[in-house]
């Protein structure tokens, strides 16, 4: 996993993928997801269970911790937002 965590490029590919695993979104493929689009809203357009879906499965996988709303907004933003939380979260260990 570390190896993952180092490299944004695969860290964005992960997940990409672990979204599409963790909402169950049939219909969209890995390259579908922009890195840079927002999540929520017109993006994606994610709501408010999806988001509690992630935050789990992000606190599971990557074992760090999404302290409030207001983290997880930032954090939430894009895929590229993600991984530059995990990647900012893992390295202050």
């Amino acid at each position: 996993m570390e190896e993952i965590i180092n490299n944004t490029d695969k860290l964005c590919d992960f997940l990409k993928k672990m979204i599409i695993d963790t909402l169950r979104l049939e219909d969209i493929a890995v390259d579908d997801i922009e890195t840079d689009a927002p999540l929520f809203r017109d993006g994606l357009g994610l709501d408010s269970i999806d988001a509690l879906e992630l935050v789990v499965a992000i606190e599971k996988i990557f074992q760090i911790i999404i302290e409030d709303e207001d983290v997880g907004r930032k954090a939430f933003a894009s895929v590229g937002a993600l991984a530059g939380f995990i990647q900012q979260e893992k390295q202050g260990l």
